[in-house]
C-alpha cells in the first residue's frame, strides 16, 4: 500500500495521501507533508463516507466512485469504497490525482 500512497503524492500539488479504516476513521497507513493532521482528515473522510453513502441510497443513485472536496486552502479527493484520501492545494491536477487515486483502490481492493 506504500508505493500506492508513494505514486499519489508524487503528484505536483499533493500535500499527503492516506487509507483510512471506514469503519471507525482510523488511519491505516499515512504519507503526508508535516502541518497536516491526518487523524481529523481521516475522522472527517469516514464520517462524510457513512452521511453520502446513505444520502445516495436514498436517491436512488447507488455507490459514489469519487468525490472531490474543495475548500478554499486546499482540496480533499477521495475514492470511498477503499477509503483511500488525497490532500491536495487548491490548483493541483484533479484528473491525475483522481487516476491514482483508483489505482491505489484497486491494489487496496
Amino acid at each position: 500500500m506504500t508505493s500506492a500512497l508513494d505514486l499519489i503524492t508524487r503528484v505536483r500539488g499533493v500535500r499527503g495521501a492516506m487509507l483510512v479504516s471506514a469503519d471507525d476513521g482510523l488511519v491505516v497507513a499515512e504519507q503526508l507533508m508535516e502541518g497536516i493532521k491526518g487523524s481529523a482528515v481521516a475522522a472527517l473522510a469516514a464520517s462524510l463516507a457513512g452521511r453520502l453513502r446513505r444520502a445516495m441510497e436514498a436517491a436512488g443513485l447507488g455507490a459514489s466512485v469519487f468525490w472531490h472536496l474543495q475548500a478554499d486552502q486546499g482540496t480533499l479527493l477521495v475514492v470511498p469504497a477503499a477509503s483511500v484520501v488525497a490532500v491536495a492545494e487548491p490548483d493541483v491536477n484533479i484528473g491525475l490525482v483522481r487516476l491514482e487515486l483508483l489505482r491505489a483502490g484497486e491494489t487496496v481492493a
